[in-house]
């Protein structure tokens, strides 16, 4: 069974035994036994990031032979993750004030539930936190310790450096030059080799993560909030099923369907782990492997992308701040959502590194408005299955932007190959050109 496949029916599995037998069965703690082998599993895919990608990074710009080369693509990549994160907030602004979940029998939520105070586990997440710290993004492009910067999946750092080490490594002469691009290059076969082997034990991790997430929540407590957690994945959905390929097929003449049955496998994996980063090695795999989009390309465009662009982060903060609006009977002008629209675009960008990221950054967008932040304790309820559903967003635009650029590139072999193979073991191969 193909690998996409296996981790479709874990997926099913975790959602029916995390129903059934919830926490404990028989007197066997399955939460424990969820939580430990998840987050090994979790735990092996973060170990893959901090080498692959670095190793990926300077092998691809090394290959590109001059600044100018990496200074184009690195231009085209913000130019898409810009409008798509744009285009993400627009549809959650036109979803949320079309469906308004805030309103319940023509009334605001307020006046016929009563809204939860904020209650100490919001607070703790937000305690210590500088607002205005995450505007101070780019500070963080230049690590004063590349070993720390790692230690704590900077990316952003990592990524600076690795471009930085590519880009001098073309311009030495020495003898040793070639000796140390091989060593990256052996490095990233490497590293993609150690991801095979992970993945092959996927489907098992899968299901004890979201096994855990269903067991510990249930699905009972979305009925509360159900008509905002659907509005929430109808903009998500909209963002991807339909703005996100309308640009693949109108910028990269290329089908949608053949793209998203290239990327499933990292889409499954995003959904089960909600972490954009711990899911690079898989995208990587499956944009290089199944996709054909060369390696110089992939390792430099997913990698920002994980960082800064967090297309379904971004629709999910606008959504919320309108349904906290919208419950609380408040009637934002035009120029009002504008300016949330414009918070949401900044602040998906500036928190994405941030633990907590979203509740962090829908503070600070409520704080500017002026509304309570006490209902946010609402959100707390459907913030665990939402936070999957956009991860899984925010890889997929993140692998919409790889294919883009590679095209933008002149890589014909981008998704011309419709045999798509899981081990990666003679799969489609891709060269510039």
């Amino acid at each position: 069974m193909a690998l996409h496949w296996q981790i479709l029916g874990a997926l099913l599995a975790a959602f029916l035994v995390g129903s059934v037998f919830g926490t404990e069965a028989a007197g066997i703690p399955l939460g424990s036994i969820y939580a430990f082998v998840g987050g090994l599993f979790l735990d092996a895919l973060k170990m893959l990031i901090v080498p692959l990608i670095t190793a990926s990074i300077i092998t691809g710009v090394a290959s590109m032979g001059s600044a100018g080369g990496v200074g184009m693509m690195a231009g085209r990549t913000v130019i898409y993750y810009v409008f798509s994160t744009t285009m993400a907030v627009t549809t959650a602004l036109l979803v949320m004030n079309l469906y308004q979940p805030g309103i319940s029998g023509g009334q605001p939520l307020s006046q016929t539930v009563e809204l939860p105070p904020i209650g100490e586990e919001v607070s703790g997440r937000l305690e210590g936190q500088e607002l205005s710290g995450f505007f101070n993004i780019l500070r963080e492009m230049v690590p004063a310790n590349i070993v720390e910067a790692g230690a704590n999946a900077q990316m952003l750092g990592l990524i600076f450096f690795s471009v930085l080490f590519g880009i001098a490594l073309t311009r030495v002469t020495s003898p040793g030059r070639q000796v140390v691009k091989d060593f990256w290059a052996g490095v990233q076969d490497v590293m993609i080799q150690i991801t095979h082997w992970v993945m092959r034990v996927a489907p098992i991790g899968v299901f004890a993560l979201v096994a855990g997430v269903i067991a510990e929540s249930g699905l009972s407590v979305l009925l509360p909030m159900l008509d905002f957690f659907l509005a929430v994945v109808l903009g998500l959905a909209i963002h991807a099923l339909v703005v996100l390929p309308l640009v693949l097929w109108l910028v990269a003449r290329r089908s949608p369907i053949l793209f998203m049955r290239a990327i499933w496998p990292a889409l499954l994996v995003a959904f089960s782990t909600s972490s954009s980063a711990g899911t690079l090695p898989v995208t990587l795999n499956a944009l290089t492997q199944r996709a054909g989009v060369s390696r110089e390309t992939a390792s430099f465009v997913l990698p920002l992308g994980a960082t800064i662009n967090m297309d379904g982060t971004a629709l999910y903060e606008c959504a919320a701040v309108l349904f906290i609006a919208q419950a609380y009977g408040v009637d934002l002008s035009l120029s009002m959502q504008v300016l949330i629209v414009v918070l949401a675009l900044v602040t998906s960008i500036g928190v994405a590194a941030v633990p907590s990221a979203s509740l962090v950054a829908i503070a600070l967008i409520l704080g500017v408005l002026g509304l309570p932040l006490e209902a946010m304790g609402l959100l707390l309820v459907v913030d665990r299955l939402l936070d999957m559903v956009r991860t899984s967003v925010n890889v997929y635009s993140d692998a919409t932007g790889a294919v883009i650029i590679a095209r933008l590139r002149g890589e014909d072999r981008v998704l011309m190959d419709t045999r798509f193979e899981d081990s990666g073991e003679g799969a489609v191969t891709s060269d510039r050109g």
